[in-house]
């Protein structure tokens, strides 16, 4: 259960820093990498992902 909650953590890290880095470069630099609701939909995912490991940590934390 741990690589679980580890992965799906640094899963959730790599997906906001691509987030961050679209928003960073397009109010910077005007370079657009994905529409509102791509990004919207990417900040969903991350934290989706965000939640599930933040459930997998209460778990084993609990089991233990």
């Amino acid at each position: 259960m741990k690589i679980w909650a580890v992965s799906s953590l640094l899963a959730a890290l790599a997906i906001f820093a691509f987030f961050f880095a679209s928003v960073a470069s397009g109010a910077f630099f005007g370079a657009v990498w994905l529409s509102d609701v791509g990004e919207m939909l990417v900040l969903v995912l991350a934290c989706v992902l965000f939640v599930a490991s933040t459930l997998f940590f209460e778990a084993m934390r609990h089991r233990d």
